[in-house]
């Protein structure tokens, strides 16, 4: 498993206006829509019934949003950039301007948590978060992202 079998390079944003938490999990859900086929509506639900259980910003700068869903086949992610950091309740208490959202099968078990862990390794290097935060063109994101040190699984 690596990030490229995990995000298409449709699914990679820079958004500039994003007010909210539930704006952001809209979006969200759109864009996995537009690049995977998802149901909006219940990815979005999906999204904030998995954070009312707890927050997902991880901390520095990055939040991880996750859920599972019914219909699907394979883990899918998708990420974006904020120009404008959002308050997401993280750990450190910082706001939040990189989000890479995981959506799973409903009974994706192990791959699930194989994804979580992959991406959460790429999110925690401080490079790879230099240069997503030094870009705003999508490609340049989706290259970082697929291309960055612990972008595949052990």
């Amino acid at each position: 498993m690596d990030l490229s079998s995990l995000l298409k390079p449709g699914a990679v944003k820079a958004l500039v206006n994003v007010t909210s938490k539930k704006r952001l999990f809209q979006d969200l859900s759109e864009i996995a829509h537009s690049a995977y086929g998802l149901d909006a509506a219940q990815a979005v639900d999906a999204l904030q019934e998995r954070e009312s259980l707890g927050p997902t910003g991880v901390g520095h700068g990055v939040a991880l949003p996750h859920a599972r869903l019914h219909g699907l086949k394979s883990v899918v992610g998708v990420f974006l950039r904020l120009e404008k950091p959002l308050d997401f309740d993280a750990v450190d208490r910082l706001p939040v301007d990189l989000v890479f959202a995981l959506f799973a099968p409903k009974d994706s078990g192990v791959d699930h948590l194989k994804a979580l862990a992959l991406v959460s390794r790429t999110m925690r290097n401080g490079e790879v978060c230099a240069k997503l935060r030094a870009n705003t063109d999508p490609a340049a994101l989706h290259a970082v992202l697929t291309a960055g040190p612990g972008a595949q699984a052990a």
